[in-house]
């Protein structure tokens, strides 16, 4: 899972990544590669967007795609983890609904709820 450190406006948080490495590294050290150096260690660092954006933005193109695995529940997480509330999450996808599906909006909610559980 991805880690954040550095905590401030001055400074934001970095993104490290060791998931590829780990399930991966071995079988496919390439992808395990881009995986935690360039899509985690370059793409998620790159601040012309803010991190709640970023998340947000990742979660969306999950749901349009009909991705329910694991790694929408990860990237859930991430997204309470930076910021994005239950309220808000329940409006993000209740608006994509109506442009990637209302069948991928039940699934992802399902997901959310066990998220946001308090």
């Amino acid at each position: 899972m991805a880690k954040n450190e550095n905590e401030s406006k001055e400074n934001p948080k970095k993104i490290v990544q060791t998931a590829g490495r780990a399930a991966l590294g071995e079988f496919a050290p390439d992808f395990a590669h881009f995986n935690d150096d360039i899509l985690f260690g370059e793409n998620w660092n790159n601040h012309g967007i803010d991190l709640k954006t970023r998340c947000i933005i990742t979660v969306v193109a999950l749901m349009s795609q009909g991705i329910t695995d694991n790694s929408l529940k990860y990237h859930l997480e991430n997204a309470k983890e930076n910021g994005v509330t239950k309220n808000e999450i329940a409006a993000i996808v209740t608006h994509v609904a109506f442009y990637a599906g209302w069948p991928k909006a039940w699934a992802v909610f399902n997901l959310a709820k066990q998220v946001w559980t308090e």
